[in-house]
């Protein structure tokens, strides 16, 4: 399993959110393109970065910063927050971005997003699809940097995808992201079972290696930690254990 590190920018500033709510942050002292040679450094394949302020206004606001992680780095980078036109991931790609996640923007827009995944190649753009669960199980997707329900569920969308030929999903349990409360390995396993095509990037609610362990033992391929690897919750010791060479 591939385990991706998580970069949250906002002003510049490395932070993160609980459960997405931007009056409940956390600033950390780490300078973004530190952290992420840090990362490297651990031997992390992959990097991913959320522009806030991007994912807030729909404006992106850290270019330079996440430019100079790109082009001073090794690591595969995939991009969300702000994303909104054909010329920004032109834009992205030529300085070396990996690949583009987009949120919003799949649910709001989803005939614009099918067209990029024909143009660019399922390989190269990410469906961030975030959810709140309902107590019946059933998982609705949120857009607009999680301040907007949808009536659409996670399976609505995924099938209406699924024609594109659609590769990499990364999803979000809304009610764990920041929580340290562990994932939601019910929704990532239904996920699995009913989408075994589609590579997901599990995320949200990661708290130690055993959370790892878990989402490999049902067969997630990636799973994207934030707060944990920040907070020291997880070691560089226990990362090498999931290294390919490991």
């Amino acid at each position: 399993m591939n385990i991706i590190p998580a970069i949250d920018l906002r002003d510049g500033q490395c932070v993160r959110l609980y459960q997405g709510d931007f009056e409940q942050q956390t600033n950390y002292p780490q300078e973004p393109v530190e952290l992420a040679q840090q990362y490297e450094s651990m031997g992390f394949k992959s990097l991913h970065i959320v522009d806030l302020d991007g994912a807030r206004s729909g404006r992106q606001q850290n270019q330079d910063i996440i430019r100079e992680i790109v082009e001073s780095s090794k690591l595969a980078v995939q991009l969300g927050g702000g994303i909104r036109t054909e010329s920004q991931i032109e834009s992205w790609f030529d300085c070396g971005l990996a690949r583009v996640v987009i949120g919003s923007l799949a649910i709001a827009e989803p005939a614009r997003v099918r067209d990029w995944l024909a143009a660019y190649g399922p390989e190269r753009i990410v469906l961030a699809l975030d959810v709140n669960v309902t107590p019946a199980g059933v998982p609705h997707v949120a857009t607009h940097g999680w301040r907007q329900a949808e009536d659409m569920t996670l399976w609505r969308s995924l099938e209406d995808y699924k024609p594109a030929g659609v590769k990499h999903v990364l999803c979000t349990d809304i009610s764990r992201d920041g929580a340290m409360t562990g994932p939601n390995l019910g929704l990532y396993k239904d996920l699995i079972g009913r989408y075994p095509d589609i590579l997901l990037q599990a995320s949200g609610g990661v708290r130690h290696i055993d959370d790892l362990e878990a989402l490999l033992k049902i067969g997630a391929q990636s799973a994207i930690s934030g707060r944990a690897l920040l907070d020291g919750k997880i070691t560089a010791e226990e990362i090498a254990t999931f290294l390919p060479d490991a």
